[in-house]
């Protein structure tokens, strides 16, 4: 019986991104927009532009909740002990409330994974 020739159901592009691990990676641009409409009004990513509402996010990779200087955090922040990294933001965004009982951040969260996954990205670059 002859072999049957694999049939190659991913683009070429998508193909030469997973070789290259990219393929767990949001999109920087359209986490960029999520930024503006979802979380700017009240958190800033340059450090020049100090706290909002919310707590200025920059350097927000490896760093621990609830310990930015100079922002008055909700006692449940400050004692979560969570360190904000891609799995911690990904569980974070879905439901901030659930994951952080008495948070002090009114946001319903972000449902959809693409979305948090596009935020991150954005967020990994713009906050370094």
């Amino acid at each position: 019986e002859k072999a049957r020739p694999v049939i190659q159901s991913r683009r070429p592009s998508q193909t030469a991104n997973a070789k290259q691990g990219y393929t767990k990676m949001g999109d920087v641009k359209k986490g960029a927009k999520i930024f503006k409409t979802k979380c700017a009004q009240c958190h800033a990513v340059a450090a020049a532009d100090g706290h909002k509402q919310g707590p200025n996010l920059n350097g927000l990779f490896g760093r621990m909740a609830g310990t930015t200087a100079g922002y008055s955090y909700s006692s449940a922040n400050k004692k979560s002990g969570i360190e904000w990294n891609k799995k911690s933001l990904m569980k974070y965004l879905v439901n901030p409330k659930k994951m952080i009982p008495g948070t002090k951040m009114v946001f319903a969260g972000l449902k959809k994974k693409g979305d948090r996954k596009d935020l991150i990205a954005y967020l990994k670059e713009a906050t370094a």
